[in-house]
């Protein structure tokens, strides 16, 4: 495994991460599912409160609780379930991420969360109440630090001038490149680390049936696979060469992917037993479609 540093925590974090949310099997599997990645130097675990209405943070808390030290766990919080457990709302209040708090400690069975992240958000949110409970989490020593979890570029300028964030999860791909226009040099020129979703468009760019994708048509999802496809021929799998086009992008901190199966970890895993795309290669990637830019939130 490959690490590169967060430079706000000095924190090395591995390349691959493992996104929990798809976890479903009991506590025991997923535990010798989470100790695999962990034994392989996968080293960054993402959760969030609202994941099945709190179970997930509980199976991961189970299974990472003897094993905390050298853990990254990073969780998010902001969408509040329903008493009648109709749904959530958005609340991105102080006095609700201060009581969220708790019981995301509780649920991962650990006296402080590493990286706590707003689960969303809008520009019409209490920002500056939200970096206040984030600094107060912080100073209590619940909270290392903190970040966002968002794609829109207003948002995204808001928190970074007025916080002090460790990060952003945003979704990135070469079916989404809307954040190189603007969000990613922002980000890194602060030294925020950009922890990346979606790499593999839905599974589309791992081999799932063609369908169109934001603002590309079926055709152009097309052209852009049997170009991805021309180099899977020489023996390496597609989902490696839309993850290495992600992590060729040195403003990218982390590749967070959805693992819910033994046999996806083993294909995470084994990023690095295949060969690695030349520049030229990777430039030919770039180059099939125009890149998608951002139409809302800007």
């Amino acid at each position: 495994m490959e690490y590169r540093t967060l430079p706000r925590a000095d924190w090395q974090v591995s390349e691959l991460s493992f996104g929990c949310m798809s976890l479903q099997g009991n506590d025991a599997e997923n535990a010798r599912l989470l100790h695999k990645a962990l034994d392989h130097g996968v080293n960054y675990f993402d959760t969030a409160d609202l994941y099945q209405n709190g179970a997930n943070e509980e199976t991961v808390g189970k299974a990472l609780q003897d094993r905390r030290e050298g853990v990254i766990i990073a969780t998010k919080v902001g969408n509040e379930m329903r008493p009648d457990g109709s749904g959530w709302d958005w609340n991105p209040t102080k006095s609700y991420i201060l009581k969220a708090v708790d019981k995301s400690l509780h649920r991962l069975r650990t006296d402080y969360i590493d990286l706590y992240q707003l689960h969303g958000g809008t520009i019409d949110d209490p920002i500056d109440e939200v970096i206040e409970a984030f600094e107060e989490l912080k100073t209590s020593g619940k909270v290392r630090h903190y970040g966002i979890s968002s794609i829109r570029p207003n948002v995204i300028r808001a928190y970074l001038d007025r916080a002090h964030i460790l990060s952003n999860m945003m979704q990135y791909s070469l079916l989404d490149r809307r954040p190189e226009e603007e969000v990613m040099h922002l980000l890194h020129k602060q030294g925020v680390g950009v922890m990346v979703r979606g790499a593999l468009a839905k599974g589309l760019l791992a081999g799932k049936a063609i369908t169109g994708y934001l603002s590309y048509h079926i055709q152009a999802v097309d052209l852009l696979m049997n170009k991805v496809k021309s180099f899977s021929i020489e023996k390496i799998p597609l989902s490696k060469v839309a993850l290495q086009w992600v992590l060729a992008n040195p403003v990218v901190s982390t590749a967070v992917l959805g693992i819910r199966t033994e046999a996806q970890l083993d294909d995470a895993l084994a990023y690095y037993n295949s060969p690695f795309l030349s520049e030229a290669q990777l430039r030919e990637l770039s180059s099939v479609l125009k890149p998608n830019l951002y139409t809302n939130h800007r």
